[in-house]
């Protein structure tokens, strides 16, 4: 069986990660997707909060392992003996980012790739940074999130429906 590695802050998780964790299971027989806990990042979210919003999110799909870690990507996608880190491209603006760590990864684990996905077009211009400040002021996120994590989003902001 082939699993693949897809980590990512998920704060919170949108459409667009949804779509990526859909396209990799169409490539993989399994997938881990995988909170990453970051102490130099200020999430909204806790790591558990985000793990419930990604079960509401994509939790329904087969072959999906909803986990957190910690420490280096790399190193935990070995740890779980993945043949792919998947990491989605929504521009060009994430590419040199993206391009610099696939390169950092596989120097440090070489044995495994690190596939890129892009989103379909409706959802490339999605960001968790982006709906989290489209919500910050009030507006409505429904369209980019799942209906739970939009409620959350809300509650967390102090915002009403």
């Amino acid at each position: 069986m082939k699993k693949a590695l897809y980590p990512g802050t998920f704060d919170p998780v949108t459409h667009g990660h949804a779509d990526i964790v859909d396209r990799a299971l169409a490539l993989f027989d399994s997938l881990i997707v995988a909170v990453a806990s970051n102490q130099a990042k200020t999430t909204t979210f806790s790591v558990d909060e985000r793990l419930e919003l990604l079960r509401a999110a994509v939790g329904d799909r087969k072959n999906v392992e909803l986990i957190s870690f910690e420490g280096l990507t790399a190193h935990y996608a070995r740890q779980r003996q993945v043949v792919a880190i998947i990491r989605g491209l929504r521009a060009v603006s994430d590419f040199e980012y993206e391009f610099q760590m696939a390169l950092m990864n596989r120097r440090l684990v070489p044995e495994i790739e690190t596939v890129f996905l892009m989103p379909r077009g409706k959802y490339a211009y999605l960001s968790s940074t982006l709906i989290k400040d489209i919500a910050r002021f009030g507006g409505a996120v429904d369209l980019f999130v799942d209906k739970v994590v939009a409620r959350k989003l809300r509650e967390k902001l102090g915002q009403t429906a």
